[in-house]
């Protein structure tokens, strides 16, 4: 069942929002090479710290997963897609990086991610990245009233196949707000006009996912929680915890 929020509740989803926006743009400034991993973890977890805020991937543990999640940051690098746990793992130069965060303030959830490279970039990765954050833009542009759940994941996909890219399949946005995953699921390639209408009150956690060499396949990792490319190639991820309102998209994890 889909939960419309109230205006009051979007605000208060808002105050989560830039707790996570906070937490990844230090995430973001801290990342050198020779950082670690788990040094990025602390550096989110400093920051929900600070503003009283929970974490709500912290102890997750969903159907598929053989242990909670342990941290409060999912780190993914080079050819893992989502879902990568920090470990001790020291940045090098070149690495592209996938942050995805969420905090949780007054019984509200915020999601978000972003992906970077440290140090000096490959120009593939560049486009890559800066393709992840055209679709997510793209989505959000859907994300109107009137509009179709169909209309969002026709327009991320739209932007990732014309790039040559390909999209993890099975796995996309969702609901938000009182939990972290809610209804309705949010696919990231589909038919526009489709599927079920967007309304006021609605409110998304929009997330392409993107795999450079162009295939969709991927495997688990040993830790039940990664998810990597099956052929090696990079991957990018961007995420923003979007509010459907009657005047336009409301991006509540905005930076």
């Amino acid at each position: 069942m889909v939960e419309l929020k109230t205006d009051t509740s979007i605000d208060a989803m808002y105050e989560a929002g830039q707790v996570v926006g906070q937490a990844l743009t230090a995430v973001r400034k801290a990342a050198a090479v020779g950082v670690s991993l788990l040094e990025l973890d602390e550096v989110a977890h400093d920051v929900l710290r600070g503003a009283g805020a929970g974490s709500p991937f912290l102890g997750y543990r969903p159907s598929f997963a053989p242990t909670p999640f342990p941290a409060v940051l999912c780190t993914s690098v080079n050819d893992a897609i989502v879902h990568g746990v920090p470990t001790g793992y020291r940045l090098r130069d070149g690495d592209l990086v996938s942050a995805d965060f969420g905090a949780e303030l007054g019984g509200w959830v915020g999601d978000s991610a972003i992906s970077f490279v440290v140090g000096r970039p490959r120009p593939d990765d560049l486009r890559l990245i800066e393709t992840a954050e055209r679709a997510l833009a793209a989505g959000i542009e859907a994300a109107v009233v009137g509009n179709r759940i169909g209309d969002i994941a026709h327009a991320i996909g739209t932007v990732c196949r014309r790039a040559g890219y390909g999209i993890p399949d099975g796995f996309g946005g969702h609901g938000i707000g009182r939990r972290m995953h809610e209804d309705p699921p949010v696919p990231n390639e589909g038919r526009p006009g489709r599927g079920l209408p967007l309304r006021h009150g609605m409110v998304l956690a929009i997330e392409p996912m993107l795999i450079a060499s162009g295939a969709d396949e991927y495997h688990a990792a040993p830790d039940g929680w990664t998810l990597r490319t099956n052929d090696g190639s990079r991957a990018a991820h961007a995420e923003h915890t979007v509010a459907i309102t009657d005047s336009g998209p409301r991006v509540l994890t905005a930076r």
